[in-house]
C-alpha cells in the first residue's frame, strides 16, 4: 500500500490543496481516539484551514502546537513511544498539520490498528489493509475532484 500512496507523493507535493485535503480526511476517522482537548483543537485548526476558514499563519501555529503536544503525551515515554492508540492519533494530528500527507495517513492507520487491540499491528500486517484501502480510496477521489474542478476553471 504504501508504493500506491507513493504513486501520489509528488502530486502531493505540488498540491498543498490535496495533501492537506487528504490528510484532514486521514485524522478525521482518529477523532475519537484522541485524549486531549489540545490536539483535538489543533485537529480543528486543520479542518478551519482545508475548508478555507483559517489562514497559514493559524495552520502553521497548530502545526507547532500538536507536535509538542504529540511529544508530551503520556503514552510517547514507552519503549516504542506509538503502542497506544492515542499516542498515533496525535502524531497523525500532528504530520497532517505539517502537511506531511503520507505520514499522517500512516499514523491514522497505525491508531486505528491500535485502537482495536494492538496486536494486529505488531503480528498481522493484513490488519492495516481495510485502512490503507480506505486511504486510497480516498485520495484517489480528492485528487479527482480537485481535477475536476481545475478543469473547470477554479
Amino acid at each position: 500500500m504504501a508504493s500506491t500512496l507513493a504513486a501520489y507523493e509528488e502530486r502531493l507535493a505540488q498540491s498543498g490543496a490535496l495533501r492537506f485535503a487528504f490528510a484532514h480526511a486521514c485524522v478525521e476517522r482518529v477523532r475519537h481516539l484522541l485524549e486531549e482537548e489540545p490536539v483535538i483543537r489543533c485537529l480543528d485548526t486543520l479542518a478551519a484551514y482545508v475548508t478555507g476558514r483559517a489562514d497559514g499563519t493559524a495552520l502553521d501555529r497548530a502545526a507547532s502546537d500538536a507536535a509538542a503536544l504529540a511529544n508530551r503525551h503520556q503514552g510517547s515515554r514507552s519503549l516504542d513511544g506509538v503502542g497506544h492508540a492515542a499516542v498515533s492519533a496525535s502524531y497523525a494530528v500532528a504530520n497532517a498539520l505539517a502537511g506531511r500527507a503520507v505520514q499522517a495517513a500512516d499514523y491514522a492507520a497505525y491508531a486505528i490498528v491500535y485502537g482495536e487491540g494492538g496486536y494486529g499491528a505488531v503480528c498481522e500486517p493484513e490488519s492495516f489493509v481495510p485502512e490503507r484501502s480506505w486511504q486510497l480510496a480516498t485520495l484517489e477521489r480528492l485528487a479527482s475532484a480537485q481535477e475536476n474542478r481545475s478543469d473547470q476553471g477554479e
